[in-house]
């Protein structure tokens, strides 16, 4: 028997409103928790307004919204799948003659639906709400403006200097290329600038080694304002930055559309960095949508059963442990793919395969036998 479109669209308006009520739910507890860790954050500085702690939060919301949104799936289903057993509608349309894929087809079409607008539509608009964020933040509260930029011709680091001991106030370095097996630069060009902002010198380098303490160039051509160009076998640069901090400066991987990512990702990789980071946020975003899919058939496992058997509670409470379980299994997977221990597109897809593998076998042997 086929599904009436009725039927389908009211099942498909009822996964909506549930799981709808379950994001904000979460979303709610979730901006709690995060104004309560900026305020402990906050307590260390002085002059940090609590509205700039609110449009933290604030700013971070949508992000929330796509990280929570597979445990939204799986607790709006539940809560909707059980009201609808509750009430004998599904039991009405079983005995009718529809299977469990049928009425279960609304579901995965609307929740996969929203799994691709918040993927291509909304984590935009999230991203650039978290690069906002990550501003104020660092302005704010953590003190660590971003000092490195990264495009298609090179990375450019800016190194800030205290000014006290010298009257140089910053370097700004350009590389072509960083080779991280010997820690060296490729065609470097440094620019100095004093505490008033004036050009000081330019240093033309083919090579530059990050050691501790010091930038050591090598056939290096000295550029001074008024002065003829000077040739050095080597120069060394007092330097502060390590390969961490230069990483820890790449913009994170939820500041960057999902549209921009993969582009970002190959200027990271052509700039001899590891992009390990963002290439399993990039597959996480695209397998979201089936991992939502999946979620709804766990959820459909525990949701099922008819009242007047008894022991819903028990299997509602399953449910939820089940959804823990996932999250603890998702990130013990995205662990390993970030440490490069398995490759990024299973650690990024697992998650997906396997929920969908579990809830297609239990709703198999429980429906089918």
């Amino acid at each position: 028997m086929r599904l009436p479109f009725t039927l389908s669209r009211y099942i498909g308006k009822h996964f909506i409103i549930s799981i709808l009520i379950a994001l904000l739910g979460l979303i709610a507890i979730t901006a709690l928790i995060d104004i309560v860790e900026m305020i402990r954050r906050a307590s260390g500085r002085d002059g940090v307004p609590f509205h700039i702690i609110l449009s933290l939060t604030f700013l971070k919301l949508p992000s929330f919204a796509i990280k929570l949104m597979p445990y939204a799936v799986l607790i709006g289903s539940m809560m909707a799948l059980t009201r609808l057993t509750r009430t004998q509608e599904l039991v009405i349309a079983r005995s009718a003659g529809i299977s469990v894929w049928q009425f279960l087809a609304p579901a995965l079409i609307v929740v996969f639906s929203l799994g691709v607008f918040m993927t291509t539509i909304f984590n935009p608009f999230a991203s650039a709400l978290m690069m906002r964020n990550e501003q104020i933040e660092a302005k704010y509260i953590s003190n660590n403006a971003n000092l490195l930029a990264v495009s298609s011709s090179g990375l450019w680091l800016r190194q800030m200097e205290n000014g006290k001991i010298s009257n140089i106030s910053e370097h700004i370095i350009y590389s072509a290329k960083l080779l991280q097996n010997d820690m060296s630069f490729a065609k470097v060009i440094i620019f100095t600038f004093d505490n008033d902002k004036k050009f000081v010198e330019r240093l033309d380098a083919q090579r530059a080694v990050l050691n501790d303490k010091s930038l050591h160039l090598t056939d290096v051509v000295r550029s001074v304002p008024g002065k003829p160009a000077e040739t050095m076998p080597e120069y060394d640069l007092p330097t502060t930055l390590t390969l961490e901090h230069i990483q820890d400066s790449f913009a994170s991987p939820e500041t960057i559309s999902f549209w921009h990512l993969s582009s970002f990702i190959g200027i990271l990789e052509a700039a001899g960095f590891s992009a390990l980071k963002h290439k399993l946020y990039w597959h996480t975003l695209l397998a979201n949508p089936f991992l939502m899919m999946g979620t709804v058939l766990i959820a459909a496992v525990f949701s099922l059963r008819s009242p007047r058997r008894g022991r819903i509670g028990i299997l509602i409470v399953s449910g939820v442990v089940t959804g823990f379980l996932m999250h603890f299994f998702t990130d013990i997977i995205f662990a390993f793919g970030a440490a490069g221990t398995i490759p990024v597109i299973l650690s990024a897809w697992t998650p997906a395969l396997v929920a969908n593998m579990i809830g297609v076998s239990l709703l198999l042997h429980l429906e089918d036998g």
